[in-house]
Order: C-alpha cells, then structure tokens, then sequence
C-alpha cells in the first residue's frame, strides 16, 4: 500500500470517526429527551450497557472478517484463486494474535467508569456543553503521557493546555451564568458539567493506557474494541443488580422509587415508546463505528490525534443541537469553543505552530529571544548551535 492510499485511508478513519461520534451523542440526548407519561427516559447505566453492546459487535464483525481472510488465504494458496480485497499474504496463514486478553480488562473498566459518568451527565446538561466540556481529556492524556509513555511535554503544549482550560472555563460559567433555568436546573447543570470534567480524567487513562497496549502486543483494531465491549457489557450488567437497591435523589432518577438504575423500568418505557428503542439502536450503531475508527486512530496514528478528532465534532453537534433539542444559544460560547479549538491546534503542532516555525521565528533577529522561542516550539538544538544562534552566525 503507497503512501498515497494510506492517508486517504487515514483521512477516511479520520472522518468516519468525528461522523459517527457526533451521531451517538446526538442520538444519547435523544433517547434522553423523549417522555413516557410526562416523564423522561433517564437510564444512564442502560444506555452505557447499549453503547458496549455496540462495541461488542466489533468483535463478531472482527472473527467473520478473519474467518473470510482465512478461507480465501488457503483458496489462494492451494488454488491460486485470489482475495486481494482482504490484503492477503501469500506466506503466512493469518492467526488470531496470541496474547492475554485480560491486558484489556483495565481499560474496559475505566470505560465503564468514564461513560456512567459522561451518561449522567449528559443528562443534566446540553449536549453542546457536553461535548465541549469532554475537551478537557486533552489536558489528562498530555500529562499521562509523560508519565506513562515517557513523552516530552514542550512549552507549546503546555500552552495549548492553558488554552484548552481556559476555554472550557467560559463554556462552564456560560452554562449558568447565561441560562434562564430555575435554581434546581442550575444545580444540575453544575453537577453535570463537573462529572463530565471528572470522566475526562478517567478516559484519559483509559486512551494512554490502550495506546501502550496496542503498539506493544499488534493488537487488531476490532479485536481490542470488541474485548472492552465484552468485559464492559458483563460488568455493568452484574452491576444493575446492586444498582437497582440503592437509591438516590431526584436529581440523578426519575424512575418511581428513586432507584440509581431500574432496568425493568427502562423495559417498560422502552415498550410504551418505541421512539426510545430507536434512539438506543441508532446509539448501538453508531457506537460500533465510532470505537473502531477511535482505537484505529490511536493505533495509526496517536492519541492525542484521536482526543482532536473526538472533539471536533464538538461543532458538529453544537450546532444541530440548537434546532434538534432547542438548546439556547449563548454568543460567549464561541469564544468558548475558539479557545479550545486553537488550544488544541496548538498542542497538535497544526497549522499554527508550523506557520511560526517557517514564517516568524526565522525572522527574529534578537538570538537569546530565538533560542527561547526555538526550545518552547520543541525545536532542539545542540551546543554548537546555540553558541553560532548567540555569536550571531547562522547555524546550518
């Protein structure tokens, strides 16, 4: 494969990611806005049992596709007959790779953690500040990646950090300072906002921790999707049995016994609106593509790269949400949503650090303000070269 394809093919990852991402958001919000008798349907766990469903079909699709390779591999081999669709090797006999799949066991967890969190959330606030706030992983993934995969964090990023807090501090005060919501909703929304920040904590655990793993063990991309399904899907059904015996305040269950989860509940409604099954469907659905095309990006790619895509999509929904569910617009948000996009721009080295590299810095005449500017843009430089960039001299 040249270099051409694998970018268009990167590129395709890429877009199919920030797709079908907006959609289960937007799908998530739906299933939570639609009433059964004058109440709304508020099942966060459920709804998080529906999205590793989701990934769970990952792995199914993941044994036919190798199943299909591995039968044309040996109709090719014995037969000659081909399977170039599949991108068969002629030598070797495509294997399931070995490993111990329980590497994955503790990243499914902090996706259970981190969508019960976000699920609760969401339905509390906006789904525009939803997605915003969920900008914050970026922050988390930088620095843990420092201290579990040794990276380098150069001053730029930690600018682009600085503006990605600080964006998400003007999304945050916009959502109460700006609605027209009585004092209960404001609490929510508060309460929302921040188990969505804390999620982002957890995920970006999670996002380090699955970029270790699959660049050491050659994970399949819908292999270690399909695992976190699986082990995601059993926990937090084994959970809903605790769940259905604790009870909380009005402001996490609207269910009639204030229960943290009543599955049976949800059946019932899901029965007398079959809206909800839709909006749960279209959740499933749009879950399987989006985790696959995630965890390929960070394989392919990093990260961080999947954290920018994951939050491009903020615009997306932002601006279907405001005539899908008649969310206010409030203008300070964009000041908001700009400051996290160029805050993660800049921690990406995108457009805007390149463009001073190439277009300002070799114009800066001053050389200890050169050098400054040369290590806080992650340009090294040895000794010889700074003493030339200090005695004034051009270092080649």
């Amino acid at each position: 494969m040249d270099n051409n394809n694998v970018k268009l093919g990167n590129l395709g990852i890429c877009i199919l990611m920030v797709v079908t991402g907006s959609l289960n958001t937007l799908a998530a919000k739906w299933a939570d806005l639609i009433k059964v008798d004058g109440t709304y349907f508020n099942h966060p766990f459920f709804q998080a049992i529906c999205m590793f469903i989701g990934e769970f079909c990952c792995l199914i699709v993941y044994f036919i596709y190798h199943f299909i390779k591995k039968r044309l591999w040996r109709r090719r081999h014995f037969e000659g007959q081909g399977g170039a669709v599949f991108d068969i090797d002629d030598n070797e006999e495509p294997t399931v790779p070995m490993f111990n799949i329980l590497i994955f066991f503790p990243p499914a967890m902090c996706d259970v953690m981190a969508t019960s969190l976000m699920y609760i959330g969401l339905n509390l606030t906006s789904a525009s500040s939803y997605q915003m706030l969920r900008g914050a992983v970026i922050i988390f993934t930088g620095l843990l990646s420092v201290g579990f995969l040794n990276a380098r964090l150069q001053g730029f990023k930690w600018l682009g950090m600085g503006l990605v807090t600080l964006g998400l501090v003007v999304v945050g005060v916009s959502d109460i300072y700006f609605d027209d919501k009585p004092n209960d909703d404001i609490n929510g929304i508060i309460t929302g906002n921040l188990l969505i920040i804390m999620a982002q904590i957890i995920v970006a655990i999670q996002m380090v921790t699955e970029q270790k793993f699959l660049t050491q063990y050659d994970v399949p991309a819908l292999l270690a999707v399909g695992l976190e399904g699986l082990f995601g899907m059993v926990v937090l059904t084994l959970l809903l049995i605790p769940f259905y015996y604790i009870h909380v305040p009005s402001t996490f269950s609207t269910n009639p016994y204030g229960r943290l989860e009543d599955i049976f509940f949800a059946f019932k409604e899901i029965r007398d609106n079959p809206l909800i099954l839709a909006a749960l469907g279209l959740t499933i659905v749009s879950i399987a593509f989006f985790n696959f095309a995630g965890v390929t990006v960070t394989k392919r790619l990093s990260a961080t790269t999947r954290m920018v895509l994951d939050s491009v999509r903020t615009f997306v929904i932002w601006m279907v949400s405001i005539p899908l569910f008649g969310e206010q617009f409030i203008a300070v948000q964009i000041l908001g949503f700009a400051l996290l996009i160029c805050g993660m721009f800049i921690y990406n080295d995108l457009v805007i650090g390149p463009f001073f590299r190439t277009k300002i810095l070799p114009k800066i005449q001053n050389n200890n303000l050169s050098i400054f500017c040369a290590s806080f843009c992650g340009i090294e430089a040895d000794v010889a070269d700074r003493e030339d960039l200090l005695n004034g001299e051009d270092a080649d």
